[in-house]
Formats: structure tokens, sequence, C-alpha cells
């Protein structure tokens, strides 16, 4: 264990609520036990056609349709749980691109329910499609983060060639390149394995999603950061962890580097992060910065 400096506050930038079992009084409870001041919460629409019976084990059962599909994690649990612990949430929304008129609704969940995070963006669809880019668009006037899930749609098997993956999101690190150049004026926040995978330069050579060993050399992620001021990362889930606990001293370097662009966030419960933060030797400025100065300056409660 290093001489890492614990943080004087944490906020969680990447939460969901009636998730995994936990209501939003579980949740509460997980945050106290971890000393986290808020949690940013994040919805996720899913549209029939985009239903994965595999996730609904994590879902609200009670937003299951009557064809069988499942809604995801909708708009009025955030503001639920917000309502019974107004002082530990902030509201995040993201309307589905293709459903609707999206930038509209994205407006009025900002006028009516104070909303301050456009996310989660998780649809199977291409993150640059014009429907996407108007609504990141809308995000960017309105002064809204966008959180986004990116999972690649095809992945090299054992013999180098690439496999269609059915469940992906958003495309490639291309596709996310093409929407940085196009909406300048919005902030992106990436996270899930088709983002962080590409911190090592031999991401299209691997066959799991989430890949480990060393990281090889710099990947695509260090270009879109240097060419991108409005890229940012969140450190949630097993894909960061992964990226960065595969090989710690180039997670120091990417931390140090990148510290003012990047979030503590889990996506899920429990201390796993933070105790892998740790073990870094990182400064009293840089724990400051990931753990919730970076948070705060891109939404302010």
């Amino acid at each position: 264990m290093s001489d890492s400096p614990n943080p004087t506050r944490i906020v969680d930038a990447h939460q969901h609520v009636f998730w995994h079992k936990k209501n939003d009084a579980g949740l509460v409870q997980d945050l106290d036990e971890h000393g986290i001041e808020y949690a940013w919460l994040l919805t996720w629409e899913i549209p029939p056609s985009e239903d994965c019976a595999s996730y609904h084990i994590a879902f609200n059962p009670t937003h299951v349709r009557p064809d069988g599909t499942h809604a995801g994690i909708p708009l009025v649990d955030l503001l639920t749980a917000r309502d019974n612990y107004p002082d530990r949430f902030v509201v995040g929304y993201c309307p589905h691109p293709a459903m609707g008129n999206p930038s509209a609704l994205l407006r009025s969940a900002v006028e009516i329910h104070d909303v301050k995070v456009c996310g989660e963006w998780k649809c199977q669809m291409p993150i640059d499609d014009p429907r996407c880019l108007e609504l990141f668009r809308t995000a960017g006037e309105l002064g809204l983060p966008v959180t986004f899930h990116l999972d690649i749609p095809y992945l090299a098997d054992e013999d180098g060639k690439m496999k269609y993956q059915s469940i992906w999101y958003g495309g490639t690190v291309d596709n996310l390149e093409r929407t940085l150049k196009a909406c300048p004026d919005t902030t992106f926040i990436g996270h899930a394995p088709g983002f962080w995978r590409e911190i090592s330069d031999d991401a299209d050579r691997q066959t799991v999603m989430y890949p480990r060993g060393p990281v090889t050399g710099k990947g695509r992620l260090y270009g879109l950061f240097d060419r991108y001021s409005n890229l940012w990362a969140d450190l949630s889930a097993g894909s960061a962890l992964y990226a960065l606990n595969r090989d710690p001293e180039n997670a120091m370097e990417f931390l140090a580097t990148y510290s003012d662009r990047l979030l503590f966030a889990r996506d899920y419960y429990g201390k796993e992060l933070h105790e892998f933060l740790q073990t870094l030797d990182l400064s009293r400025e840089i724990t400051e910065k990931i753990y919730h100065l970076n948070a705060e300056t891109l939404v302010a409660r």
C-alpha cells in the first residue's frame, strides 16, 4: 500500500438507482458505507428493439412492458430517489435519440426537473449518427456533459478474424472521434469496455472485451485525449478498473497526464476502485481532482 492520500470528499459520477437489487435507500446506505457525499444518477432508456434479457436481473421489475421487454432505467426512478434524498443525488437523463423529439425532451427535463447531466447514452446505434449529434449539440447548448457507453461491434477471434458482437453500443473509437469533432462545444465523458480497451495499442488484437496483461504501448485513447479537450472519462465499472489494474505503472502515467479530466465513479457498489487508487502514489492534487473537484467543475449542485 502506498502513501496515496485519502480524498477530503468523494463524488460518485456514474451511478444508477433501483438497480442490481438495491432501491434508493439501499444505494444511500452504500454511499454512506464508502464515504461518498453524493452521486450522479443516470438513466438508460431502452426501446423494445434494443431489449437485452440478460440485463433484466439488474433492473426494476416495475418497468417490464406487456411484451416482456424492459424499459431500462427511466427518469421517474431517478426523480423518486432525489425527492427522497435531495442532498445525495444529481439527476441525469438521456432520451433515446431515435425516439420522439429527444432534444425537446432534454430541454424540458432541464427546465422541469433540474437535470444536470445528459446520460447515460447507451444505444445500439453509431454514436456519430446525425440524430445523436443533434442531441449532443443540445446538451452542449444547455451546459450538460454527456456520459456515453462504448461497446465495439467486432472482436477478434483466436484466428485474428473479426467476429460480430450482437450487442454493441456506439461503435468504435473512429465513430467517437467523429462525434468529438462534430460537437466541439459539448463535453463527453467516456465509459465502458469499448472505450477503456483503447488504453493499449493492442486493442484490435485482443480476443476478449476486457483485456488483461500489461499495456503494450499508448493506445488510441491517448491520441483522443490529446486532440480533443472536450473528452473526459469516468473510472466506473470493471472496464476502467481492468484497464488501470492491468498495468499500474501505466495507470499512474495516464491518471497524472489527464488528471484534469478524470472522474471517480462506480456504476455499481463497493470499494474496489477506491482500494486500487489507494495503491498508487497519487499526489494530493491529483487525488482531489479525480475524487471530487473535476465532477464539481462539470456539474454544480
